[in-house]
């Protein structure tokens, strides 16, 4: 799936992959490296943790109407939680990401594809 920043004309993510069942949020990431501008989004989520990541992430979290309520940019590995009030998802992406598409919080995400 395809992630997009519709307020800024921007896309986060070429090839996301979905995590919504209770073992892919769990495992996530962990012992994986992101390839080109991959991500993952992780729903329903309202925090991530960084348990046996190998690199840094950018992280957005999103509301139910998919509105970006919160971002963290080069989120260490091994920091152990990191949340967000009022977020019903979250996506990793490859440091760089946020500012390469110019997010912020309160702008307008879309997913294209079958997640």
């Amino acid at each position: 799936m395809i992630l997009r920043n519709t307020t800024r004309g921007t896309t986060l993510a070429e090839r996301a992959r979905p995590a919504e069942t209770f073992w892919s949020r769990g495992c996530g990431l962990m012992f994986q490296r992101f390839e080109g501008s991959d991500g993952m989004m992780l729903r329903p989520a309202n925090a991530i943790h960084m348990c046996f990541m190998r690199m840094p992430i950018d992280v957005i979290f999103f509301d139910k109407r998919l509105v970006i309520v919160k971002m963290v940019c080069d989120l260490a590995p091994w920091r152990l939680f990191c949340g967000a009030r009022g977020a019903a998802g979250v996506l990793e992406l490859p440091v760089g990401a946020i500012a390469r598409s110019r997010s912020e919080p309160g702008d307008q995400l879309e997913f294209v594809g079958t997640p």
